[in-house]
């Protein structure tokens, strides 16, 4: 009787350490996966993340938004001028040369109206550059191998109760890892949508940068694209945090307190990840 308890336990035991080991194997295989989705999220121009809302957001902009640029513009320019007339005590003692100046700062004004995509799309390739980067160096931060077999012994040593606790509390972290899932599609989906937003309307303060006073719309809007482009590094920043404190939690002596301080770093995570927006403006001045 006791030899037929003995492997039924032990059958019991092997199932329960089958079952965590398969579940951690899971999470680290579904990190692993995640942090090459993620790179090749917030790694992504507003071209290249989808090609068709990018092609619409550009005709939008194209034939809506230009025009009303150009219109925009044309003020700044005229506004630009009559101060200039106005400067010299109504042209008694104008300087010609600030006419050439005049006709220099229109020239500069309509060529970056006109080239308002090649200059945000190359603030979008620099901080692609940079994410790019740092998924290379991300990607190989957390020693699978060596820490799941750390964990395999670990759990051999438990009794079979100790490894059903255990069980049942690897599935509450397991659907935590998939919360922190759903958390960073809505983190790097949300700020593409806010790039295409802000994209949308770039002719807009691109138009008032000629003019000292009305300039400071076009330097802040160009000061949010770069906070809202180098967001994606800061993002993967934190991923790779949590890949190599992942790392150190499984290689834990004790399993129950590593597996419940990997839930606490998921939710450190997800909040860091929410607040990687708002660091980013603050990092360029951004408001």
């Amino acid at each position: 009787m006791d030899s037929l308890w003995n492997s039924l336990m032990g059958w019991f035991k092997e199932a329960l350490v089958g079952g965590i080991m398969g579940r951690f194997e899971g999470m680290f295989e579904n990190l692993d996966a995640e942090i090459s989705g993620v790179a090749a999220q917030v790694g992504a121009t507003p071209a290249g993340w989808n090609a068709g809302v990018f092609s619409m957001i550009k005709a939008l902009s194209d034939t809506v938004v230009l025009p009303v640029a150009g219109i925009i513009l044309t003020f700044v320019l005229c506004y630009e001028l009559i101060n200039l007339i106005l400067e010299r005590n109504h042209m008694h003692e104008f300087d010609s040369f600030k006419i050439f100046k005049w006709i220099f700062k229109t020239y500069v004004a309509v060529y970056i109206l006109t080239n308002t995509y090649n200059i945000v799309m190359a603030v979008f390739e620099l901080a692609q550059n940079a994410i790019a980067g740092s998924a290379g160096l991300i990607s190989g931060s957390v020693d699978t191998k060596l820490a799941l077999d750390t964990l395999r012994e670990s759990l051999e040593a438990m009794e079979a109760f100790e490894l059903f606790g255990l069980f049942l509390e690897s599935f509450i972290v397991s659907l935590a890892l998939k919360a922190m899932t759903i958390c960073i599609f809505i983190i790097s989906y949300g700020r593409m949508l806010e790039i295409y937003l802000a994209v949308s309307v770039a002719p807009i303060p691109f138009a008032t940068m000629a003019n000292h006073e009305w300039g400071q719309i076009g330097n802040n809007y160009l000061r949010s694209l770069f906070a809202v482009a180098f967001q994606g590094f800061l993002i993967m920043v934190c991923i790779g945090i949590y890949a190599v404190l992942l790392n150190s939690v499984a290689l834990s002596p004790n399993a129950h307190i590593a597996i419940w301080t990997l839930l606490g770093y998921t939710a450190l995570l997800c909040f860091s990840l929410f607040k990687t927006g708002s660091l980013s403006k603050n990092v360029f001045g951004a408001h």
